[in-house]
């Protein structure tokens, strides 16, 4: 069996190239694939429960009573803390055992999701969230370094495709799993269901992946940066939430992000100070690590915006089920595994650049679309045509980030960088959400409170999101194209 820490004497330092060292060598190749797979289904799990919560919000709402101002917390408490610890959970898997930091996360996820579907009222699933949040962050990028270190050469770009896929089409399968879960045993089960896939996970975790030796720290761990990094994204991310419904004169908005902004550049000294920062700003400043950022924050923040408001729009305006909203993204599931497919393959002939154009004025183009929608009952022609071209757009920045940000990355920040990417993809969610329900307005809320304008507004602004972003793409990304030794498959 490989082992996978991060200091193997074997690593080289050259820009994406590695030797394999000698472990994975003597390792069975059948083996090596049946942990990606593991790996894979935990971060499907995960990647699941950003939208899987999306279309149960109207009976989350209903049931437990929750306020528009409360509702969009449903889906940002997770995405928040989950990017908000995500640096830590990469750090702690470079220093540790990245099998035991794994292994923690599963246990805390699975623990959380069960709280979730307990949850008596909207406090209690909230926090619950929260928690669930914590425990995703520091499975993902445990998971991502492994996969990083297990994998070399060509081999390696089939499996960071593989995981790219995941997260790009994982939101859209939670969409439709939310809807069966709801319409069938009711909205707990959207969160129970993890429980089962959780244990799986964990036995085969056990059995297929070794103990990896830790490689010890010095100076301890920066908790304070993770703790600042956190608060400012909440409070900002709250502040746009609030002004939804209070208008963005209210105190209540203001001031919240006046605060994250401070926290913010509190969070910048620290980092420049501390003798281990959480996040050394030499990193932060790599070009493939600022491009790859850009493109995930866009990329899973329009994705993210659009199942919740899609969701809240078929189900308040156009009087469908959970079941029937589910089945409506049945179509963008599967248009999004050809996008990745089709994508992952151009971006080892193409590169960067012209993927992630294509990409994001399709997405452009689909948000326009939704735009448009005119509030008939009949609003599966009208959603799904443009959200179907959207969401395939949107599907191939996931291969485009996650490539671009690990190209040439050794092994000793493999766990840095993977939670770097996965911290954009968190946050983006998070901010999606809050910028949408800041643009709806009340129509974010159950169906006596939905205008249409609202909608129209918000998808407007999803379009002028992706244009803009589809300009300067081709300024931030590298002109090259991932490492040649091997192409990119998403699956």
């Amino acid at each position: 069996m490989e082992h996978t820490v991060g200091h193997s004497p074997a690593a080289s330092h050259g820009h994406g190239h590695t030797q394999t060292p000698p472990d994975a060598e003597r390792s069975g190749s059948g083996v090596r694939w049946s942990v990606l797979v593991v790996l894979c289904l935990a971060q499907f799990m995960v990647i699941l429960d950003v939208t899987v919560a999306n279309v149960a919000l109207p009976s989350i709402g209903a049931d437990l009573r929750l306020s528009p101002a409360t509702i969009p917390w449903v889906v940002s408490a997770y995405t928040l803390v989950f990017g908000g610890f995500l640096l830590l959970g990469g750090r702690l898997s470079d220093i540790f055992d990245r099998r035991a930091v794994f292994l923690a996360g599963l246990a805390v996820f699975t623990i959380a999701s069960v709280a979730c579907g307990l949850a008596a009222n909207g406090g209690m699933l909230i926090v619950s969230r929260l928690v669930q949040g914590a425990g995703a962050a520091f499975l993902s990028p445990a998971a991502l370094s492994i996969i990083t270190t297990t994998f070399h050469g060509a081999d390696r770009n089939k499996a960071l495709g593989a995981w790219a896929a995941v997260g790009g089409t994982g939101s859209a399968i939670g969409v439709l799993v939310g809807g069966a879960l709801t319409s069938g045993p009711g909205w707990e089960w959207a969160f129970f269901i993890n429980v089962p896939v959780g244990v799986a996970v964990l036995a085969a975790t056990l059995r297929l992946l070794p103990r990896s030796a830790g490689r010890g720290t010095q100076g301890g761990i920066d908790w304070l940066g993770a703790v600042l990094m956190t608060t400012a994204t909440a409070a900002v991310i709250y502040g746009l939430i609030t002004a939804g419904h209070a208008g963005w004169s209210a105190p209540g908005t203001y001031l919240p992000i006046i605060v994250g902004v401070v926290l913010a550049v509190a969070f910048v000294l620290v980092e420049r100070s501390a003798a281990k920062p959480l996040v050394p700003l030499g990193v932060v400043g790599k070009r493939t690590v600022v491009s790859g950022g850009v493109s995930m924050l866009a990329g899973a923040g329009l994705l993210i915006a659009g199942f919740f408001l899609c969701s809240l729009y078929l189900q308040n305006v156009a009087g469908f089920s959970a079941m029937q909203t589910g089945l409506t993204f049945l179509p963008v599931a599967l248009g999004m595994v050809v996008a990745v497919h089709l994508c992952a393959h151009g971006l080892a002939h193409a590169g960067w650049r012209p993927i992630a154009v294509i990409g994001m004025v399709l997405a452009a183009g689909g948000f326009f679309w939704l735009s448009r929608i005119s509030g008939d009952p009949s609003a599966l022609g009208e959603v799904l045509p443009g959200f179907v071209i959207a969401a395939a757009g949107l599907a191939c920045m996931f291969i485009v980030a996650t490539t671009s940000a690990m190209h040439g990355v050794d092994h000793a920040e493999a766990g840095l960088h993977s939670g770097l990417i996965n911290t954009y993809h968190e946050f983006g969610a998070s901010l999606g959400i809050a910028l949408v329900a800041a643009i709806a307005g009340a129509s974010v809320g159950g169906a006596h409170t939905t205008t249409l304008t609202g909608f129209q507004d918000a998808f407007l602004a999803c379009a002028i999101v992706a244009i803009i972003v589809a300009v300067i793409a081709p300024v931030l990304l590298p002109a090259g194209k991932p490492d040649s030794d091997g192409p990119i498959f998403a699956h």
